[in-house]
């Protein structure tokens, strides 16, 4: 990851056009090529940004310190340095990916015990699915014999919904597993998440934790 600290001005162009006007900023250049350019609030959301995938191009000579980021579509971000007051590159590896706190892994480990909370006739496939991108919490089955994805949160916000988009995305390409839906699992899930889930044809499913810690485990019963 590249950290560059600089005052700039940073115009945007392509579906819309935006302009920031000179400032101190922070601006990131990730190793998958995403640049995001950041001001001192907001807590984590960048002033503007370039998804991946996309190129970045600083200028020489006349357009010495102009840098233009272009994207598949031909969008443009194009941010002018002023001066530069800091400019560092770190390696920082593979990430290994969210721990996740106790509840969400009792959550996903009750949840696959009890497949059955989600539907009737559903049937697991396994636990923490590896894919590419980091591991699907549950994959499992419907009645009907259709994949199904499963992302568990404590809080389901829009983030998780947007990872449950990336993984249903790289599962649907496994043709020993396409068609593949996702449900979206919590103990709350706030009323954005579910609208964006509803729009992207995802289910939802509310998960009452302390009633499935109270389901009486009758597996080992003898009698």
């Amino acid at each position: 990851m590249r950290l560059v600290i600089a005052r700039c001005s940073v115009d945007y162009a392509g579906r819309l056009t935006a302009h920031l006007p000179s400032a101190p900023r922070l601006i990131l250049v990730k190793a998958d090529g995403s640049v995001s350019i950041h001001a001192d609030d907001r807590a984590y959301k960048p002033l503007n940004w370039m998804s991946p995938p996309c190129a970045l191009k600083e200028g020489t000579g006349d357009e010495e310190g102009v840098w233009t980021v272009v994207n598949k579509a031909g969008e443009k971000l194009i941010i002018t340095m002023e001066e530069i007051l800091h400019d560092s590159s770190h390696e920082l590896g593979v990430d290994p990916g969210l721990i996740k706190d106790g509840v969400e892994a009792h959550l996903q480990e009750l949840l696959a015990d009890r497949i059955e909370t989600l539907g009737e006739g559903y049937t697991l496939i396994r636990r923490e699915y590896m894919t590419a991108i980091g591991p699907v919490d549950i994959l499992c089955r419907d009645a009907e014999g259709r994949t199904v994805a499963v992302e568990i949160k404590r809080r389901g916000e829009i983030d998780g919904v947007e990872q449950l988009t990336r993984y249903l995305e790289l599962l649907n390409r496994d043709p020993h597993l396409a068609p593949v839906r996702g449900v979206f699992a919590a103990q709350e899930i706030k009323p954005q998440a579910r609208v964006l889930a509803t729009d992207r044809g995802i289910g939802c499913q509310v998960l009452d934790y302390d009633a499935m810690r109270g389901i009486e485990d009758d597996k080992l019963r003898l009698f």
